[in-house]
């Protein structure tokens, strides 16, 4: 059975929370389905990308395949949900 796709969420929250890469003045409740990672929402960096990818497949037992990867799967955090319940 999948997971729910709002626990998926609020575990791509928390994982996005604890990365050092977050710009630390983001209020939790201001993260929704539309924040993006890059740029102005989160700030995420390719450094930031790459950590995000690393403690996501650790939270979530899965692999992020090299040939599936793309911008738009980082476009924001509804993406990378719809990405991850996807893998599960």
């Amino acid at each position: 059975m999948k997971q729910s796709e709002v626990n998926i969420e609020d575990r791509v929250k928390k994982v996005i929370l604890d990365l050092d890469n977050v710009k630390r003045s983001l209020n939790p409740a201001d993260i929704v389905r539309e924040t993006p990672l890059i740029g102005k929402g989160l700030g995420l960096d390719s450094v930031g990308i790459f950590k995000l990818v690393v403690n996501l497949e650790e939270e979530f037992d899965i692999v992020f395949d090299e040939s599936e990867m793309s911008i738009e799967i980082f476009e924001n955090i509804g993406s990378l949900v719809n990405y991850i319940s996807k893998k599960l």
